[in-house]
């Protein structure tokens, strides 16, 4: 089951379908007294594996900061040409919540060439798609469109980057938008915002992981015009930015095209990254809401997971692999196969904004399900509880650890191939963003080959320790009408929901 993301749909046509995905500063995660054993960096590649991909990337960066990734491919004659801002949910204001997400809205309001709905109707008008998405560590914007209009692509990114149409009027209409959009697919749908919402609200600590991203009506309502400009001046900048193009293109005449529509922007001074580290979780929390919506109860279970690009994190994605993804999955297998506890079980890290790879900061690895009334939510915690304590205690054989790495080798591939180059141009943008390092993404498969069973071990025993864990749970039902005269608030539970009980979180 696709989870809604956060983003606002543009335009469909038959060239591509649309994608919201999900990515600034690394900080600590929960660290074992025992810390697991790293990976051998000599480790030889699985028997018989295939050459690892390798995907074309060429590197560089301009004098006002920006950086630039090009990625050629000839498959089609089209290009994805995909701009990635160093700004998300994580270091929005603390008296701003959901600014963030209100931004990208304001970004397809009219720059200094183009009016309103202009950069629509110019991609429209070239036979291309486009759409844009906030996730936790960046906003990003892209359009696909055939390769001999790439120039165009550029310079109307360039213009708005140069100079977005900032005024009340349009601020006024897109502070309507982003709330109308929350009461449309959180407020208003069934298990809005389940889990990917609510679970990092109850599971973080720190405010920056743990806020609501969608955003609190009054403080999109206490935005103002010089909040916005600020914001603008602040964050969509050049040397906050990386522009990926990939596709069917001639590098060294789209490098020149990138420095002449987009290499005199100024470059803005940057405010230092908020501290987004997450304290190591020493007791399992749980939560519960109502949902007066939804048909079913619901279910979902989150832990920590281990530093970005550790050896650990690869690790995790491997677990991941075992337990939850696809039907020989031991969680599927345990939950729907032989015991009819569920239809289906899903999950990942950083579910439902993205994947383990797009997402800078902390991160969790969540499953979730939707259940009946007669299937009680202890005796499937019981069951998830089996799975993953037969992960913690036994060590998986080598076979077991083959199959995962080449499960997630053909996620990888997935991920690469999708929507039309959108998402190879995700992870190169993600990677130079985060890393300065967008060659990472050949190297992936590498990481996972390193992964031994004893690394794997170590990190179930450290990662999914019962006292990592937070446990959610929906109930249906009829819940609190607000007052008549009141506007709905979207807090940190959706519209005619109720928390009945709820951990204690620090700095909110």
């Amino acid at each position: 089951m696709l989870l809604p993301s956060i983003r606002i749909r543009l335009l469909a046509l038959a060239l591509a379908t649309s994608l919201c995905a999900g990515a600034a500063c690394t900080s600590d995660a929960p660290s074992s007294a025992s810390p697991p054993p790293a990976a051998a960096p000599d480790a030889p590649a699985l028997p018989g594996a295939p050459a690892r991909l390798q995907v074309d990337v060429a590197y560089h960066k301009l004098d006002n900061g920006l950086k630039v990734v090009l990625s050629r491919d000839t498959t089609a004659p089209i290009a994805t040409v995909a701009v990635y801002y160093g700004i998300g949910f994580r270091n929005e204001p603390k008296d701003r919540t959901g600014f963030a997400h209100l931004f990208e809205h304001m970004m397809f309001q009219g720059s200094q060439n183009l009016g309103k709905m202009g950069f629509i109707r110019l991609v429209n008008a070239h036979g291309g798609v486009l759409n844009g998405s906030t996730r936790f560590d960046l906003t990003n914007y892209w359009e696909t469109v055939p390769s001999n209009t790439v120039e165009i692509m550029l310079w109307a990114e360039a213009d708005r980057m140069r100079g977005l149409d900032i005024t009340e009027e349009n601020l006024a209409n897109q502070k309507d938008v982003v709330k109308n959009e929350v009461k449309g697919g959180i407020l208003n749908t069934p298990y809005g915002g389940f889990p990917w919402l609510d679970m990092p609200q109850f599971a973080n600590e720190n405010w920056h992981n743990a806020h609501n991203f969608y955003g609190e009506f009054r403080d999109l309502d206490a935005a103002t015009l010089e909040d916005v400009t600020a914001f603008f001046r602040t964050y969509y900048a050049p040397n906050n930015a990386v522009v990926a193009v990939v596709g069917e293109f001639d590098p060294a005449q789209t490098l020149a095209w990138v420095k002449e529509h987009l290499g005199d922007i100024p470059r803005s001074p940057q405010p230092e990254r908020p501290d987004t580290a997450e304290p190591r979780q020493e007791e399992e929390k749980r939560a519960s809401r109502t949902d007066a919506l939804a048909t079913r109860p619901a279910l979902a279970v989150a832990y920590h997971a281990p530093p970005r690009n550790t050896p650990e994190y690869y690790a995790m994605g491997l677990l991941h692999q075992i337990l939850l993804r696809g039907d020989d999955s031991r969680l599927h297998q345990a939950l729907v196969r032989r015991r009819g506890l569920t239809g289906g079980v899903g999950g990942g890290i950083n579910v439902g904004l993205g994947n383990m790879f797009n997402i800078n900061g902390p991160a969790l690895w969540t499953a979730y399900l939707i259940h009946d009334a007669d299937k009680p939510a202890d005796v499937i915690l019981a069951a998830i509880d089996e799975e993953i304590e037969r992960v913690r205690r036994e060590p998986v054989d080598r076979a077991t650890l083959e199959l995962a790495v080449l499960k997630a080798r053909s996620e990888l591939y997935d991920l690469v191939d999708s929507e039309h180059g959108l998402g190879r141009a995700d992870l190169l943008a993600c990677f130079a963003l985060f890393d300065d390092d967008p060659q990472r993404l050949n190297r992936i498969e590498g990481e996972l080959a390193r992964i031994t069973p004893e690394l794997l071990h170590a990190t179930a025993r450290e990662y999914l320790r019962p006292t990592n864990r937070t446990v959610l749970t929906v109930a249906p039902g009829a819940a609190e009408e607000p007052a008549a005269a009141e506007e709905p608030a979207a807090g940190s539970l959706p519209q005619g929901q109720t928390e009945t009980k709820s951990p204690k979180r620090a700095d909110r």
